[in-house]
């Protein structure tokens, strides 16, 4: 679908992802994950921490809740 509608894809493209990275930019990654719920949600490992509750179990590895390790 991108090929046939290079320029609206794109558009889209970046409409969903800049506010993403411009908390990124302004606020490091740490600030990203403290204040998005969003960004917590995608992150799977931390400070070498499982941080993602299936891929602990997956693994048999112990779970760590994002916010304990970074706060927030």
């Amino acid at each position: 679908m991108p090929a046939a509608a290079a320029r609206s894809s794109t558009a889209a493209l970046n409409n969903a992802t800049l506010p993403y990275v411009m908390a990124l930019a302004s606020k490091g990654y740490a600030g990203a994950l403290r204040d998005n719920p969003h960004f917590r949600d995608g992150l799977s490992v931390h400070a070498r921490a499982v941080t993602h509750r299936a891929a602990a179990e997956a693994l048999g590895l112990p779970f760590t809740a994002a916010q304990e390790i970074i706060g927030g």
